[in-house]
């Protein structure tokens, strides 16, 4: 079977835990690198990934390699690729763009160059030419332009891969569920013991830990990926691949995964979410304030969590005292557990006074964030 290289893209800080992944699922020559790992496998290896990767965004397969320092060598390079092995010229397309350090720095204005190429190129006669479209394409593609050196890549996954597809509630500025993984992920959470989230909003993490621990592939809820509308797309094999990925997922006996939060409705989205990724009854959910935890001697559980950050005006002031007395029940009553903290506010994290744990740097779409962890 041919092999081809790709990229699994993730969040800034996230690397390390994806390349762990990357290795677990035993896909070759993995590679960590900024932004994501690169691997080489056959087509079957990406479908794989897609299904399997908790912590990446996208998996790419790398099309091509060139230099491309202005707007002329980018469209020429591009239109000379053999784009009908790709696109039918009654297909749909969209193109991302990345530019880092490059003569050409506006990434709209290289996303279209890339798409004028293509259609160009598959233009027929008739004036039949693939038609831009945002939602669902049928080919996707990204192009990474740095110090004018530019990676044209095939989109494997279509829709980011954050987009599980279990989730029937939205909530209020939900985690992104890989970066939910990532946190459970970076807890280092033996996956017996108990697990807490006295936050839990719409249930973000505890879908994605009742997941890990069930060791059930995250990307079986998904009704498409992008490789699935390619020309050549094996569908039987493909159908083999995921119904094999599926069979698998049974949650340890008498684990036990706890989640609180003090707002009703949240707690309420959290159980739509739970059953939506078939996980119905797997955690105790209850309406309760995050201060009436009350940890249990002797239990040396997980406590993950992502507390408010106050982005809105007057909020940051009002969660002061929140923190502060979390902090002090951490301290004074979670002797033996272990923390995993993802706060997205320093000031408010100072509040918590845990001062000899570690923290790691993460990024949370725009939010730049600090994942405390380690025991308490």
């Amino acid at each position: 079977m041919t092999r081809h290289t790709f990229f699994a893209t993730c969040a800034p800080g996230v690397e390390p835990l994806l390349f762990a992944e990357v290795r677990a699922l035993g896909l070759a020559r993995a590679e960590q690198q900024v932004g994501g790992v690169r691997f080489e496998g056959t087509l079957q290896d990406c479908w794989k990934a897609n299904l399997w990767l908790r912590t990446a965004v996208r998996v790419l397969l790398r099309l091509e390699r060139f230099h491309a320092p202005d707007e002329d060598a980018l469209y020429k390079e591009v239109a000379s690729l053999d784009w009908a092995a790709h696109l039918s010229p009654g297909g749909t397309l969209w193109v991302d763009a990345q530019c880092r350090e490059s003569n050409l720095d506006h990434s709209r204005y290289v996303a279209q160059r890339v798409k004028d190429a293509v259609v160009d190129r598959l233009r027929t006669a008739d004036g039949t030419r693939p038609d831009v479209v945002r939602e669902d394409p049928d080919l996707r593609l990204h192009l990474h332009l740095y110090r004018d050196r530019a990676t044209l890549s095939l989109d494997s996954s279509g829709e980011s891969l954050h987009k599980r597809g279990w989730r029937r509630a939205q909530g209020i500025a939900p985690l992104a569920e890989t970066l939910a993984a990532a946190v459970v992920l970076a807890s280092g959470w033996d996956r017996r013991s108990p697990l807490i989230d006295p936050f839990c909003g719409s249930g973000t993490l505890l879908v994605e830990a009742a997941l890990i621990a069930a060791g059930k592939a995250p990307g079986v809820f998904r009704s498409r990926f992008g490789f699935e509308g390619w020309p050549g797309h094996d569908a039987a094999a493909y159908a083999a691949v995921h119904a094999e990925a599926s069979a698998t997922g049974e949650l340890p006996r008498k684990l036990r995964l706890l989640g609180f939060d003090s707002d009703r409705a949240r707690v309420a989205e959290t159980v739509k979410n739970l059953e939506g990724a078939g996980l119905a009854g797997a955690c105790e959910i209850d309406v309760a304030q995050a201060l009436e935890f009350a940890p249990r001697p002797g239990w040396n559980g997980w406590i993950v969590c992502n507390p408010p950050y106050g982005e809105r005006v007057g909020d940051e002031r009002k969660l002061i005292p929140l923190y502060r007395d979390f902090g002090r029940l951490l301290r004074e009553r979670c002797e033996g557990f272990s923390l995993a903290l993802l706060s997205g506010n320093p000031d408010l994290a100072q509040r918590l006074e845990l001062p000899s744990l570690e923290r790691r740097t993460l990024q949370n779409g725009s939010i730049p964030c600090e994942l405390i962890l380690g025991r308490l």
